[in-house]
């Protein structure tokens, strides 16, 4: 499967409600000091934001950590010369979110909050310190479309989750609605376009076979 927006052969994908019962069950039988961390992993526009903000709704003690806050920022990504590439692989601080998800494995033992950063689509900035983890959370939802990588150094981040989770969309879709995302944000229709079908679906081609990867397939909405 290569950008195809479709779940890898074989793999039928099950619906949120449904996921949200396979977490919870999950949820029940822990005896972990830390809380559950569950990956959403997806192409560009897929939906995995919103998955995540509804999976994280119906659980107990949930809250979302997005893998955007990682990116790097704009001036560094100027003098990398990966400006024209943001949100590549190695557009990210992928040091920094492992780090981050080693610490959050022993959040309960650690009784200390945990700040991770946030990100601001207005002017695609990272946001230090912007999401507050604190020990009493049961399930951390981490959304972000590398998750499942094997390479450059992302190949340590699904050993760290205690489930992941292959958000797919029809293709068609997937473009109409992230097409929408960039002119939201600012861009005109024609730039949004150009950068749906240009960066993001380069993107995508590299996060579609890894999919296949994941612990189940979820149908985004």
């Amino acid at each position: 499967m290569s950008g195809s927006g479709r779940a890898p052969a074989g793999r039928a994908p099950i619906d949120l409600p449904a996921l949200a019962v396979v977490v919870d069950g999950m949820l029940a039988a822990r005896s972990a000091s830390g809380p559950l961390l569950v990956g959403l992993a997806g192409e560009p526009g897929a939906g995995k934001s919103t998955a995540a903000a509804e999976l994280a709704d119906r659980l107990p003690a949930a809250r979302v950590l997005p893998m955007d806050g990682f990116h790097l920022p704009q001036a560094e990504l100027v003098r990398l010369g990966r400006r024209d590439r943001m949100g590549a692989p190695d557009t990210f601080d992928v040091e920094a979110f492992v780090a981050l998800l080693e610490r959050l494995r022993d959040l309960h033992n650690s009784g200390a909050t945990v700040h991770a950063p946030g990100f601001d689509r207005r002017v695609e900035e990272p946001v230090p310190g912007a999401l507050a983890l604190t020990p009493e959370l049961r399930c951390i939802v981490v959304e972000g479309n590398y998750l499942l990588l094997d390479s450059g150094g992302w190949q340590r981040v699904a050993p760290l989750l205690d489930l992941t989770v292959g958000v797919v969309l029809d293709e068609a879709m997937r473009h109409e609605r992230l097409i929408a995302r960039h002119v939201a944000f600012g861009k005109t229709p024609e730039a949004a376009r150009a950068w749906a079908l240009g960066p993001d679906q380069a993107n995508a081609e590299l996060i579609a076979p890894t999919l296949a990867r994941a612990d189940v397939l979820v149908q985004a909405q």
